[in-house]
């Protein structure tokens, strides 16, 4: 392995393990500089041809990467199984390499969201070999297409946001601006991940509750929530709520003036799509927050509190393309159970309960409710042993469920093996749970 970690006076001892997805995370870099490494070249060639419909393909790059390409390749390569040993995890953490990574993804988002601002705006993008400018139906495409990158930002930002390096803090604020998602980084790190898979947690989804249905409830919930963590921190430093002291009002802040400066710059006109790419990106991360935690509750412990959060209360997926577009992300029990720890670093946990499939597959399937209640209810099921009451159910849709699937004990449940593997990773995960948070 190569040495990017900080270097002291005494040798570093380099460990033998190898990091074999190491060059592997550069392909992180795609979705933000897709539309200059594949999209515009492959829009002036197609029009060279005369092909000038397939041409106007490349501007939904965006929602082919995610919902196409990657789900694809991960059927292709499957799941990742590569975890780092205990040995070389300190090395490993230290390695700069990693997060240069991503402090590289900012400038590609913010150059493809002035690249868009131009060709949405401009009356001649003969260049291109396109008459005029843009047909308002590749406009849209494109500013889809941006959104996605800005989500996938978010998850850069989430990366960003839970370290302790004031650079990288001030990063994640910055990716977050274009989706005018700031206040994400307050209630995620402070809210979500105090109050995850408990029925007051607006990022926890729950049995019977369809995306669609989660997705206003989750939206205003982290509003809402967010302010309310920024009043109690500012009411305890006896400083006003409505000031710039206020990580709320400075992040919309943020967005407000990027937003100001590119219609400033590119026009009126170019609103409408920074508004649409906007709940693109933050409607993405939703999706993700959706498949997370369906489901799954931490439940009460004799003291009237909840238990601590352990692996047994998050989705996991070891696919390893999304795993490399997304930082392992889906490696979500480990990063429950340490917030502040680098993506590279991360570990699957045996016994935690898996998605057939990676996140970008779930999330396509999570926009038609009656397919994603056949693979995951089931799953839910299974995952405790045939008790639905022990899930996380919409209470709006309780009765529906349980009699849906409060019978299913007898159809459904886990082996005496299972069991005993669940029971070992709560007792596990417990014990760190809690530890290196935010």
């Amino acid at each position: 392995m190569s040495t990017h970690a900080d270097m002291s006076a005494q040798p570093v001892e380099v460990p033998a393990w190898r990091d074999r997805k190491r060059y592997m995370w550069l392909w992180g870099l795609f979705a933000p500089a897709g539309l200059f490494v594949i999209g515009l070249p492959l829009i002036w060639a197609l029009n060279e041809l005369g092909w000038h419909r397939l041409a106007q393909v490349p501007f939904w790059l965006g929602p082919i990467l995610v919902y196409v390409l990657i789900p694809i390749a991960d059927v292709f390569f499957g799941p990742d199984g590569d975890n780092p040993p205990d040995e070389v995890m300190e090395y490993l953490e230290n390695d700069r390499y990693y997060r240069y990574l991503t402090y590289l993804y900012l400038p590609f988002q913010y150059a493809t969201l002035l690249m868009a601002a131009y060709l949405i705006t401009a009356d001649d993008v003969s260049w291109l070999g396109i008459d005029g400018g843009l047909h308002v139906v590749d406009k849209i495409g494109l500013a889809i297409t941006v959104g996605m990158i800005g989500g996938i930002g978010i998850n850069t930002a989430h990366e960003l946001g839970h370290k302790k390096v004031d650079l990288e803090r001030w990063l994640s604020r910055i990716a977050l601006a274009q989706s005018c998602y700031g206040h994400f980084y307050i209630e995620h790190n402070r809210g979500h991940h105090v109050r995850v898979a408990t029925p007051e947690d607006p990022a926890s989804s729950r049995v019977g509750e369809t995306f669609w249905a989660f997705w206003p409830r989750t939206v205003w919930g982290s509003l809402k929530s967010s302010w309310q963590l920024e009043k109690a921190r500012l009411d305890r430093l006896g400083k006003k709520s409505w000031s710039l002291r206020n990580e709320v009002l400075s992040a919309w802040l943020m967005s407000a003036v990027l937003f100001a400066a590119l219609v400033a710059v590119f026009g009126i006109e170019l609103l409408p799509y920074l508004i649409l790419q906007a709940v693109v990106g933050f409607s993405l991360l939703e999706a993700v927050n959706y498949l997370e935690h369906y489901g799954l509750v931490r439940q009460r412990t004799a003291s009237g509190r909840y238990e601590r959060p352990a692996p047994v209360h998050s989705w996991n997926s070891d696919h390893i393309v999304t795993n490399i577009f997304l930082y392992h992300l889906q490696r979500h029990s480990d990063h429950h159970a340490y917030p502040t720890r680098r993506y590279q670093t991360l570990r699957s946990w045996d016994g935690a309960p898996n998605l057939p499939s990676g996140y970008a597959s779930m999330i396509l399937l999570a926009y038609f409710p009656p397919l994603w209640r056949r693979v995951m209810d089931k799953r839910v099921l299974a995952h405790y042993d045939g008790d639905i009451t022990r899930a996380n159910i919409d209470p709006g849709k309780r009765e529906k469920v349980l009699a849906r699937y409060g019978s299913a004990a007898t159809e459904t449940g886990m082996s005496g093996q299972a069991r005993r593997r669940q029971r070992s990773v709560t007792t596990e995960g417990s014990a760190h749970a809690g530890k290196d948070t935010a």
